[in-house]
């Protein structure tokens, strides 16, 4: 089983870009599907993206065209590239990595976009 870490949230400005990252521990993550999920606060976790161990993606509807995920199966990371940001786009980012039965989540980072 892998554990994860995530890098990469702060605070930017609206219209602004972050690239969130997360770190692999373990054997078998080319076999994982990774994503990326959000929760605002008051609000229930929401899919941002998936990656499959191929590299095939599926976006949310908000993230489309705006993010990019991306992984390196040989560093184990997941990367994602987050552009023209606006505020309701503030949440706390985790990481996740799905190998049925496993479902695995980072402790999360923050992100604020805010004037």
């Amino acid at each position: 089983q892998v554990q994860l870490v995530e890098s990469g949230g702060g605070w930017v400005e609206p219209g602004g870009s972050l690239r969130l990252s997360c770190v692999a521990h373990g054997n078998g993550f080319r076999l994982y599907t990774m994503g990326w999920y959000r929760q605002a606060p008051g609000k229930q976790r929401e899919l941002v993206a998936t990656i499959t161990g191929g590299g095939s993606t599926n976006y949310a509807d908000p993230a489309k065209g705006r993010f990019t995920i991306s992984r390196d199966n040989a560093k184990k990371t997941v990367n994602l590239q987050m552009n023209s940001l606006k505020p309701e786009d503030t949440a706390v980012y985790y990481c996740n990595a799905r190998l049925s039965p496993r479902n695995v989540w980072g402790q999360g980072t923050q992100v604020t976009v805010s004037s």
